[in-house]
């Protein structure tokens, strides 16, 4: 099982054919790097993967996106385009793309991001998760520093480290996923059979950032997280989320706020995207991951000027809520 997922595909040659440029990034389980293919002068991201020194073992996160993403092609996904496995040394080798989205709106100058680019970003997003959901694939750490854009206007999934495939029924998960302040509050709350949901939630927190500029529940510890998500969308009871006091985490004694207007929290939004918002930050977690992107909503790839070209349309909630398979 693990040679398979780790052989090189097509017998290319090494590490030797590429030249490293930069290093752009570094995490938990390795370094990437900017490189260049020396034969094509094609550029590539490679990610480093470091292994347990002593054990020479290949960490469960690089099987676990090696195998998904050799499943998963789609325009709005990362594609993995090689692997380097040697003794001491395991490189994946992925298309590169120039920024991820939390440098671009760290650097955009306006304070807001064009409506259209909003737009044609969240529908990309949409399409590329709907993919994963499809093939019973759940990103789990969906966030601004994972999602990959270039020149074109694309946008893609990346880091699928974390992922999980699932089935019927869903299987216990630990809820130690997701980067605090896109974490759904079903995990927050312990709940271990949690499904796509949780990646239709981290959308709608992103949707909100690239409308705003600003995190939508920037919290500091797992219960601040959690009273940032109630003082804006209302302390969940039986009557808006019927079970959650049974969840493990849940306390009578939260603090009952009131759900703010949703004017609140996005007022330059238009009213479909208003209602596509709410219903992505749903406080029934099998409502959100019932979400689904309309079908036939092209992927519009627009420049990130604001003067260019005919704006996506952003489904309107009744038309999102399809039934998932």
């Amino acid at each position: 099982m693990l040679r398979q997922v780790l052989c090189r595909p097509g017998g290319r040659a090494g590490m030797d054919v590429f030249q490293k440029v930069e290093k752009i990034g570094e995490g938990t389980y390795g370094v990437v790097y900017k490189a260049r293919n020396k034969q094509t002068g094609q550029l590539v991201a490679l990610k480093k993967i470091r292994l347990d020194s002593e054990t020479e073992g290949v960490p469960s996160t690089a099987i676990r996106e090696i195998s998904l993403l050799k499943e998963l092609k789609h325009p709005n996904i990362v594609r993995l385009l090689d692997v380097v496995h040697s003794e001491k040394k395991l490189y994946l080798v992925f298309e590169f793309l120039s920024q991820d989205l939390k440098k671009y709106m760290d650097s955009a100058a306006s304070t807001e991001l064009p409506l259209h680019l909003v737009k044609s970003y969240l529908s990309q997003l949409l399409q590329g998760v709907n993919f994963c959901h499809s093939h019973r694939v759940i990103h789990r750490d969906l966030k601004p520093q994972n999602l990959l854009i270039n020149e074109l206007g694309a946008i893609k999934l990346a880091d699928f480290g974390l992922a999980r495939a699932f089935g019927v029924p869903l299987r216990t998960y630990t809820h130690e996923v997701v980067t605090l302040w896109y974490r759904a509050p079903e995990i927050l709350l312990g709940c271990k059979f949690y499904s796509t949901a949780v990646d239709v939630w981290s959308i709608g927190c992103i949707f909100a950032e690239m409308v705003t500029r600003r995190a939508l529940f920037p919290g500091d510890s797992e219960i601040d997280q959690l009273f940032r998500i109630f003082r804006t969308l209302g302390t969940p009871s039986e009557a808006t989320w019927p079970g959650v006091t049974q969840l493990p985490d849940y306390k009578g004694s939260f603090p009952k706020w009131t759900r703010k207007s949703i004017e609140e929290i996005v007022p330059s939004l238009d009213p479909e995207g208003k209602d596509l918002l709410m219903v992505m930050l749903s406080p029934t977690p099998g409502h959100a991951g019932a979400f689904l992107p309309v079908k036939g909503m092209g992927v519009q790839l627009l420049p990130s000027s604001p003067s260019s070209g005919p704006i996506p349309k952003v489904p309107s909630a009744a038309a999102a809520l399809a039934i998932f398979p």
